[in-house]
């Protein structure tokens, strides 16, 4: 998933908090769901990182040679400038991007 498409902010952006709960109906639900979904997101930019990195690894076991690779240090500066997994996840949430269900919810309604 490419996250600088994302229509997130960089900074920290000031929300309503009804805004925030009117899908849950709770606002410490609606935070505990975009927390979940930024620990997702957090995973799978650090796999995504991992992986293109990986590719720049030198397996020397001189502590001596250091080599700065001008595309390493670009491809940490793309994520580096990555708006943060809970400011992503917030604005997932916002836009309804985010599946999430409440299984207790789901066996009130079929006991009735």
């Amino acid at each position: 998933m490419d996250y600088k498409k994302s229509k997130a902010p960089v900074n920290t952006v000031t929300r309503n908090i009804m805004d925030l709960c009117e899908d849950t109906g709770n606002i410490y639900e609606s935070v505990a769901i975009i927390g979940k979904r930024a620990n997702q997101i957090s995973l799978q930019i650090k796999d995504d990182l991992s992986k293109k990195l990986a590719e720049f690894a030198s397996y020397n076991d001189s502590l001596e040679e250091v080599f700065e690779n001008r595309e390493q240090i670009e491809i940490s500066r793309y994520y580096e400038k990555l708006p943060k997994p809970s400011l992503l996840a917030t604005q997932e949430f916002i836009e309804d991007k985010v599946y999430w269900r409440d299984p207790s919810r789901e066996n009130q309604n079929q006991e009735d």
